[in-house]
This record gives C-alpha cells, structure tokens and sequence, in this order.
C-alpha cells in the first residue's frame, strides 16, 4: 500500500518539478523578445529602461530611468522567478506600473526571453 501511494505522489511531482526547472532557449528567447524592442534595448537609448544586466537587479532602480511609484517601491528583484510572473502580466504582479506590455501568454516563451535575458548582462 505505502508503495502504491509513493509512486502517486511522485507520478504528481516529478512532472511539477520538471515544470518548475524548464530551461530556456536564448535563441528563442531574442525572437520572442522581438515585441519588447519597441521600448526596451541593453544600450542607454530606449523608451523603457535598459535591460543590460536585468537579471539580478533590483526593480526600479537603473540610473535615469522614471520609474512609476508603483516599481520603485515594490521591493523585487528581478530573479527568474520574479521575471517569469512579471512577463506572464506586469499589470498584475505590480499593480500601478507604466510598462504598457500585456504579458505572454507562453510559459515557454517566457522562459525563452528570460534566458534570453541572462545573455545581456
């Protein structure tokens, strides 16, 4: 019987845990972070801030930048986590921020632009 009830419970979490690790592709990602070029690049000259160095950084904090109230005092840190949830719907996961951008949908795509991202640091 423990067996039987082992072998659901991993039968349950091997596939969460594989979701959870998905790994990006930084090819894919620069295709799919074709869309975020209207505003952001990795040089100094973009409407939205630069993303040179994202990964890591604290949010709201790139020098020159006005960043909404909203970002500056949310207190995150741009992780893979934290960047997952915020491309899925910025609007949601910090309510009051200007970034027009509705999210991805993809949670493949976004794992794509996030390793993308970790190349242009």
């Amino acid at each position: 019987m423990r067996s039987i009830v082992l072998g659901a419970v991993l039968a349950v979490l091997i596939p969460l845990s594989a979701q959870a690790q998905e790994v990006g592709d930084a090819a894919a990602g620069e295709k799919a972070f074709a869309p975020c070029k209207a505003c952001h690049n990795f040089q100094k000259n973009g409407v939205g801030p630069d993303l040179k160095g994202v990964v890591g950084r604290k949010a709201g904090t790139y020098a020159g930048y006005n960043y909404s109230a909203a970002l500056k005092n949310s207190g995150l840190t741009w992780d893979e986590a934290t960047l997952h949830e915020w491309l899925k719907n910025p609007k949601s996961k910090v309510p009051g921020n200007k970034m027009i951008f509705q999210g991805f949908s993809d949670d493949k795509k976004i794992s794509d632009v996030i390793a993308y991202l970790k190349t242009q640091s």
